[in-house]
């Protein structure tokens, strides 16, 4: 028996501004590389603040370079003053050239790339429970000057 597909109610989209990338280079893993972020902003219908200072996107690129692992980790600072831990694991595919365009943060046809991503959100503030009681799935965009991220909670 296949049950009905989850809804998803969408939360907030994200503008994450990003710094230059340290590159780690080849290890036995695959290509790493760290991405700063450094600041943003959130918006949408159940989310709403900025993005501090103080997180980075951990990246694992492979199959030669068209499939990037994301690990991102960063904060939110609500409009209400609340702090919301951020962890976004996502998976970027696209074509070699169209990887190579990401990395030298030239521009690149959204449909072209596959970017979607699962955000873990916590916080301390009551207010704000119904983070942990819940599934998000997103997806992705990168962009020349940032990252562009919509987050949805799956019903």
């Amino acid at each position: 028996m296949t049950l009905a597909p989850p809804e998803l109610e969408h939360v907030c989209d994200l503008a994450v501004s990003i710094s230059v990338p340290v590159e780690i280079g080849l290890t036995p893993a695959g290509v790493r590389r760290i991405i700063p972020i450094t600041g943003g902003r959130v918006s949408g219908p159940r989310l709403q603040g900025k993005i501090l200072d103080c997180g980075a996107d951990f990246q694992l690129i492979l199959g030669e370079g068209t499939q990037a692992h994301l690990d991102a980790r960063y904060v939110i600072e609500a409009t209400d003053g609340a702090l919301i831990f951020v962890q976004n694991r996502a998976l970027r595919f696209t074509s070699l050239e169209n990887s190579q365009r990401i990395i030298r943060a030239e521009p690149v046809d959204p449909s072209e790339v596959y970017f979607r991503c699962q955000p873990r959100l916590e916080s301390a503030s009551p207010a704000w429970r119904w983070l942990h009681e819940s599934q998000f799935i997103g997806t992705g965009r990168r962009a020349t000057d940032g990252v562009f991220l919509s987050f949805y909670r799956v019903m």
